[in-house]
């Protein structure tokens, strides 16, 4: 049951692919409705899964992110199942994985019109600004004032917890990104550099959200053939899932990516998950791979378990990325060992949910600290060989970036025990 996604012979020869990346995506239906980086492509997943028959086939992937791996198991009548720590992107995943009839489609038409009206009346009382670190660099006065007026006009018009609700939700987390001073309207870039707001005279907020309630709605009438299990919780602590899985699809954060909750903290902010940055270093450390806020702080007396597999090389990088020449170098090796660590008792767990004769895929990139290259793949393959794992594999399928030694895997192994 090997997939057909073919792998160049060399990583020499390997090509950047954007079809690889989230660029594919942005038309992909409901999996471009929002982008987190780095997302993984749908045509990656798409490509493992076509290796796949049956309809009894159970799917796992216990890195949710935006649900990339769980919309495309539904689609395909394939039963689901999803682990996420972060509570905004649970809710994320249960609105794009969700099935919505053609009335729900309707009324969630009709309420954003009902909500945009109550937004411009004069006596409407708008909600306060969120506390964002330096709020007025993100988003000009009028964007703010208008995005503060549309999320109450929203959950005045809607029910809690509804379709409707749901849906108009996600537009307006799109809309924010758009009116944002962000580059490349990404919330993990730059700000522009001209200081100049994106509203103008031509300009037309209320226009655009509904350009992107028209989006979201297109996509919702992609129908999943299935339902998703949606679970929230740590991707450490796999044992306590009661189901076994055929086949899990997955992409782990990377080595290198410091802070997923900084990344998504305009829409946390703005819908409520997030109140201070306290809460969000909290939520940071109990991520895999996260280091942000208050989580940086804590890696200095951060101390690795005893119990944890770790191979002798790794300690050997470790050590080159620590050396007194390097800023911060300490700090980050901490980071490495922690993730390295995190990863280890993930696999553990990942081990009690495999049926036997299951396969597990994971798409991941190595990293470079201090100009020391973290081989992940080589990291994932031993820590699945140790925990009994056969056929064990890394395969190039891309470059990731113009840096020739910057690579994409997919990790696989299966489970015969």
């Amino acid at each position: 049951m090997n997939p057909p996604m073919a792998a160049a012979a060399h990583p020499s020869l390997l090509r950047q692919r954007a079809d690889y990346t989230h660029k594919y995506n942005c038309h992909s239906g409901r999996h471009g409705w929002l982008r987190l980086t780095p997302a993984y492509s749908v045509k990656v997943v798409d490509e493992l899964l076509s290796g796949f028959h049956g309809d009894s086939i159970r799917v796992l992937d216990p890195f949710c992110g935006t649900a990339t791996t769980a919309l495309c198991a539904a689609c395909r009548g394939y039963s689901a199942t999803t682990v996420e720590i972060n509570p905004f992107l649970v809710w994320l995943a249960a609105v794009k994985t969700a099935r919505y009839s053609a009335a729900e489609i309707q009324t969630t038409r009709q309420a954003c019109a009902k909500a945009l009206a109550l937004a411009e009346k004069r006596d409407f009382t708008s909600m306060p600004e969120p506390p964002i670190h330096n709020i007025g660099r993100w988003w000009d006065s009028d964007a703010r004032v208008f995005l503060c007026r549309l999320r109450p006009a929203i959950e005045q018009t809607t029910k809690e917890k509804s379709p409707e609700r749901s849906l108009l939700l996600v537009a307006y987390c799109r809309t924010l990104i758009t009116l944002s001073n962000a580059a490349f309207n990404h919330q993990s870039m730059s700000f522009r550099d001209d200081g100049q707001g994106k509203l103008d005279c031509q300009f037309d907020p209320p226009g655009l959200f509904r350009d992107d309630v028209s989006r979201i709605l297109t996509g919702a009438m992609q129908t999943p053939e299935t339902g998703v299990q949606i679970i929230h919780g740590d991707a450490r602590a796999l044992d306590k899932i009661h189901d076994r899985f055929h086949l899990v699809i997955t992409s782990p954060p990377y080595a290198n990516r410091m802070s997923y909750i900084r990344e998504l903290r305009p829409y946390m902010y703005w819908l409520g998950y997030l109140a201070n940055g306290r809460d969000a270093g909290e939520l940071d450390w109990q991520a895999i791979g996260g280091t942000w806020g208050i989580a940086t702080s804590r890696l200095v007396d951060w101390e690795p378990n005893a119990n944890a597999f770790r191979p002798k090389w790794l300690t050997h990088i470790l050590g080159a990325i620590a050396h007194s020449g390097n800023a911060n170098g300490r700090l980050l090796a901490n980071y490495i060992a922690k993730y390295a660590e995190d990863m280890w008792w993930h696999f553990v767990g990942l081990s009690q949910v495999m049926l036997t004769g299951g396969k597990a895929h994971y798409i991941v990139g190595n990293s470079t600290f201090y100009g020391t290259l973290l081989p992940t793949e080589q990291l994932y393959a031993e820590m699945l060989s140790e925990l009994g794992f056969a056929c064990v594999q890394a395969r190039p399928i891309r470059k990731r970036n113009s840096k020739k030694e910057l690579i994409e895997f997919d990790v696989s192994g299966c489970w015969n025990r």
